[in-house]
């Protein structure tokens, strides 16, 4: 699916309304009703009961209105928490105020603290006649910008208690208030939502930071044309179980050699362990073959971990890889469908003199990570200097290295740090992939494209992990699927292995474990698609 910024979907309601004729307020109220449907299908019938609905100015507050008078409709009783003076609405919110009023929806104004101390007197009597179903947020939007403060701030410390100790399920219009919905970033604080219910198209915000506030995400077609959508060139999306149109077929007659070899330069005294995790996932994900380049004295632990894997001893490199075995990685990767380069590998300065020359001169596609991202933060000039397409999969603080920043500053807004390559001049052509890792890890093409990722779970925050989708994407590359492909599904089947292996232990398990459940994950997201030839 399509992610949007707030100013793109700003622009695509314009043009919806500017040229199909489709008023805002119609818009406004397939949003509203779709809201309320949405509550019914997750919380059950509003009938008997009471919507306690916070509205603040703009455009969210309207929604919030539309949904009051659709929860009447179906037999409920809502009531109205108004931050503004409902005069003071305008546009298609007015409109709605005024159509509230006229059916005598009740509503509280709370303009100051003594107004919020009334309504928290109140809410109990409320909640006694006609017991709460439960609380809607339509406080702000996406196009919150400032940090929420002063009476904003102690209503949205009210949902979030209301809900935390009645057991009130919150639902969030468009976005929870307090988030920002590009970068989903918490600004000065934010309602926790059980569900929210978004318009048009999911936003960033809603698979970044927002995660844990967004609870669960419903998408509403509020009657957006698809022909907009598709003129506006949308260039980002959500990595999710559309992927599976991305998957290739698989003959029935293939064999080892029809589904790739894979090179993986890794590993090196007291970091072996990485390059193993590598070698699992990449045989794991499909892959024919693969074969490891390792130091020869760490030879045997290679051979006696990975059986189904090949492994060639480094002559010349006893405890860590060095540029005097380039000669032979060249003729290694001689048929290679590309080449891992990094997990364990160590940083000293002939290994990193081997992954600079590795890096600007072999023409397969290489994925780059960990101590081979590391060297190349020691020259930056090197990065812009590919012999082929790149995949670079660092963590925020392996990116704010490369970038001489700080972690902070990564996480602060994550899409643009990983589309750093976007507006930069890549020498003969060559495609750099950056996947950025962290909950909502991004995917961003130096062509222009980027994506979120919605597979995962905090329990993958643990040591490995990031060596398995190394070995992962490289194993996809090798088996025919272009760059970016290759590192978006890759991203997605990592997270969906780990919230499979979750579904029995939440936390606590190993980057082994999600090795190894990798072809359930691939089953899972083939489930509903041809995977298998019939040749």
């Amino acid at each position: 699916m399509k992610l949007a910024t707030s100013a793109q979907m700003q622009a695509l309601d314009q043009t919806t309304i500017r040229e199909t004729g489709v008023p805002g307020v119609v818009l406004m109220e397939n949003a509203g009703r779709g809201t309320v449907n949405h509550m019914v299908q997750e919380f059950g019938p509003v009938r008997g009961k009471t919507v306690l609905i916070f509205i603040g100015p703009g455009n969210n507050g309207g929604d919030g209105l539309v949904i009051a008078r659709h929860t009447l409709q179906q037999g409920g009783f809502p009531f109205i928490v108004s931050l503004v003076h409902l005069e003071k609405l305008q546009g298609d919110a007015a409109i709605n105020a005024d159509i509230c009023q006229n059916l005598q929806i009740p509503y509280i104004l709370c303009l100051n603290n003594d107004d919020i101390d009334i309504l928290k007197k109140k809410i109990p009597s409320l909640n006694f006649a006609h017991p709460v179903h439960c609380i809607v947020d339509a406080l702000f939007g996406t196009g919150l910008r400032r940090n929420i403060e002063h009476r904003f701030a102690t209503i949205v410390e009210l949902i979030n208690n209301l809900s935390t100790n009645q057991h009130w399920p919150v639902i969030a219009v468009d976005i929870p208030s307090g988030l920002c919905s590009d970068t989903g970033q918490t600004l000065g604080c934010s309602v926790q939502a059980n569900l929210t219910v978004t318009y048009g198209l999911p936003k960033p915000g809603h698979y970044t930071h927002g995660g844990p506030s967004i609870g669960k995400l419903a998408v509403v077609d509020i009657g957006i044309a698809g022909a907009s959508i598709n003129k506006m060139s949308l260039q980002g999306k959500v990595l999710d179980k559309d992927l599976k149109k991305t998957m290739l077929p698989r003959s029935r007659k293939g064999h080892k050699g029809s589904f790739g070899h894979l090179l993986v330069l890794a590993g090196s005294e007291g970091k072996t362990g990485a390059a193993i995790l590598c070698g699992q996932a990449a045989l794991h994900s499909g892959s024919g073959l693969v074969t490891l380049a390792v130091p020869k004295n760490l030879n045997p632990v290679f051979e006696s971990a990975l059986p189904e894997a090949m492994t060639v001893p480094l002559q010349k490199s006893v405890h860590y890889c060095i540029d005097s075995d380039y000669d032979l990685i060249l003729k290694l990767l001689t048929n290679k469908g590309g080449l891992v380069l990094g997990p364990g590998l160590g940083t000293n300065s002939r290994t990193a003199t081997l992954v600079k020359k590795l890096y600007c001169r072999v023409s397969q596609p290489v994925v780059v990570d960990a101590d081979a991202l590391n060297i190349l933060s020691e020259s930056p000039e090197t990065l812009l200097q590919p012999g082929g397409d790149r995949i670079l999969t660092p963590h925020p603080g392996e990116m704010a290295r490369l970038f001489q920043t700080s972690t902070t500053a990564i996480q602060r807004d994550r899409v643009k740090a990983a589309a750093w390559l976007n507006k930069k001049c890549i020498l003969n052509d060559q495609e750099i992939i950056t996947v950025l890792k962290g909950a909502g890890t991004v995917v961003c093409s130096s062509k222009g494209k980027w994506a979120i990722n919605s597979s995962g779970n905090s329990g993958m925050a643990t040591g490995g992990m990031g060596d398995v989708l190394a070995g992962l994407i490289g194993g996809l590359l090798v088996q025919g699927y272009d760059p970016l492909d290759a590192a978006e599904l890759g991203v997605y089947l990592h997270g969906l292995s780990a919230d499979i292996v979750a579904g029995k232990s939440p936390f606590g398990y190993l980057a082994s474990d999600v090795a190894r459940q990798l072809p359930a994950a691939i089953k899972d997201l083939q489930q509903h698609n041809a995977f298998l030839g019939n040749d």
